[in-house]
């Protein structure tokens, strides 16, 4: 995995997501989306639009901390995202996500030598990601679809009354599908965030 992510201009960081980390976001609705864009397969110059604007919504967003590290969804136990996908649509319970610390590098290509190394994405051009700040202030999320690339920002994950919803639904669903380590992973945090925090979110 460190390979293909450094020849993306991404460093692993081992061992180092910070405890408070949410593990999972999911449920946002569109007054949670800060921005984003999307380009069509047929954009000229795609990689190259994808990386600029992907780096100035990242700037811009907060999803940067010091020395531009941030957390990177990659799943456990699935070498790649795209065997995760085939997975996922082979009917197959998927491998828990987890968040991986990263540096970015000086050099890189983020949608281009790091979609095509199936770590984030499908291939070049074809981004599937997710990214956190360390603090889980803002989410950043690429998805490919019929037509093109979709990136979004959602601002405050973790006070999202729409997120919280979901993720307390999620930790109690009782399905023979359910990601049961998914499941305690998203009690626990919710259990521990702090009295502050979950005051905000009511608001």
């Amino acid at each position: 995995m460190y390979r293909p992510l450094r020849r993306a201009g991404l460093e692993v960081i081992p061992n180092a997501v910070p405890d408070s980390a949410m593990p999972f976001v999911f449920g946002y609705r569109a007054e949670d989306i800060v921005g984003g864009f999307f380009h069509q397969y047929d954009t000229p110059r795609l990689v190259e639009r994808l990386n600029e604007d992907w780096y100035d919504l990242a700037v811009s967003s907060g999803l940067f901390g010091h020395r531009r590290e941030f957390l990177l969804q990659l799943p456990q136990g699935t070498r790649t995202h795209w065997a995760s996908l085939q997975n996922m649509h082979s009917g197959r319970r998927a491998a828990p996500a987890v968040w991986t610390r990263v540096r970015l590098l000086e050099r890189w290509d983020i949608m281009g030598r790091g979609a095509a190394s199936a770590f984030l994405g499908i291939h070049a051009g074809h981004p599937g990601f997710g990214m956190m700040a360390l603090d889980s202030s803002v989410y950043v999320k690429a998805s490919t679809g019929e037509t093109g690339i979709d990136v979004l920002a959602v601002r405050h994950p973790d006070r999202s009354e729409n997120i919280l919803r979901y993720l307390e639904w999620f930790a109690l669903r009782d399905s023979p599908s359910s990601d049961r380590e998914l499941q305690e992973r998203i009690a626990v945090w919710l259990a521990g965030r702090a009295p502050s925090a979950a005051s905000r979110s009511d608001r």
